[in-house]
């Protein structure tokens, strides 16, 4: 019982900090020391399953569904796997990075996004998550030149790439391959398809596609891949930051957005008649036609949910306040990515035959 109010409090407090990032509570995130004064914590040995969030052969978040849903785990008989990177749920200002054996940092992730958002997978394929050093929330919003931030990054993005490379040399079985991600994890998966599968003609041709979910990613990441540009292609990347309709959002502007309702990039309005379900963050239903979306200038725009759950985010930028659905990217859209995941898969399945 100590455990779960733990666990219920560091939630709400995460959540608090995340609602008011004002420039005054972000020095409260902000550790002590540059990340050159301590010791890294212990890497992870990718071979023990403590190490991973989400496994396909045993019972963990991944596996659930909105409760009352008629939903369903399909990661037994799925034809694909789905290697997902999560979003920061590491606040505290001790380390620059997390450590894995952190029981509350990994019941966090575990409830909150693992659940929330890696479950939209699960009807398309295997799931596996990466417990990995992940970096700080501060490391997003400390001066770029004092490069701590970056090293914390560096450091998190080494646990995604051996976890990846352990993926494919013991679970893979050249299965074909979804990568999906949220913040932070975006910030990492981006560079993993970078490296991995722009760099690799065999390892592109298995990527159905990779959501690249919560963060920028410039139209100049990639030599070769593209962003999808219908609700079946494959082998392309889908990426969009939710915000509020026609307010503007200059940390995610600029970079590739895909409509999460008709699958293009076009700056048409997609009506909420076209939302086949939103999640709330409670997990316990599903709400259908509450949230629009339109593509404009990097971001998708949305009028507020017709429905609770959907906590905006307000972040102090350039000297005034943001607003973003950040913490429901997934969760406003969940129905439609879950459904486009198994389209793709399918359509991957008939060109490959």
């Amino acid at each position: 019982m100590k455990v779960y109010k733990n666990l219920r409090w560091a939630s709400k407090v995460g959540l608090l900090l995340l609602l008011s990032l004002l420039s005054s509570c972000l020095k409260l995130l902000k550790p002590g020391h540059p990340i050159s004064k301590e010791t890294p914590p212990s890497a992870p040995d990718y071979s023990n399953t403590v190490n991973w969030a989400a496994l396909p052969t045993r019972l963990d978040s991944a596996d659930t569904v909105p409760y009352g849903s008629n939903l369903r785990d399909q990661q037994q008989n799925a034809s694909a796997d789905v290697f997902f990177v999560h979003p920061t749920t590491y606040y505290r200002r001790k380390t620059w990075n997390a450590a894995l054996d952190d029981e509350l940092v990994n019941k966090i992730t575990d409830r909150e996004v693992i659940r929330k958002q890696a479950s939209v997978f699960n009807a398309a394929g295997r799931i596996y998550a990466p417990r990995y050093r992940q970096a700080t929330l501060y490391a997003f919003f400390e001066n770029k030149r004092k490069h701590n931030g970056d090293k914390a990054l560096d450091l998190a993005y080494t646990d995604v790439k051996a976890a990846f490379t352990y993926y494919l040399t013991h679970y893979n079985q050249n299965r074909p391959i979804i990568l999906a991600s949220h913040s932070q994890g975006t910030v990492l998966a981006t560079r993993l398809l970078r490296e991995f599968f722009d760099q690799d003609p065999a390892l592109r041709r298995r990527l159905v596609a990779a959501y690249l979910i919560g963060y920028k990613v410039p139209a100049t990441t990639y030599q070769v891949l593209q962003p999808c540009t219908d609700s079946t292609q494959t082998g392309c990347y889908v990426s969009w930051n939710a915000v509020n309709w026609q307010k503007p959002f200059p940390r995610f502007e600029g970079g590739v957005a895909v409509n999460p309702l008709t699958w293009t990039s076009d700056t048409t309005h997609a009506p909420a008649t076209l939302n086949q379900g939103s999640v709330p963050q409670s997990f316990n239903r599903i709400d259908r036609s509450v949230v629009d979306a339109k593509v404009h200038n990097g971001l998708v725009w949305l009028h507020d949910p017709d429905a609770s759950g959907y906590t905006r985010v307000r972040i102090f930028g350039h000297h005034q306040l943001h607003y973003s659905f950040h913490l429901v990217d997934y969760g406003l859209y969940y129905v439609n990515l879950r459904r486009n995941a198994q389209t793709r898969v399918q359509a991957w399945q008939s060109a490959h035959q």
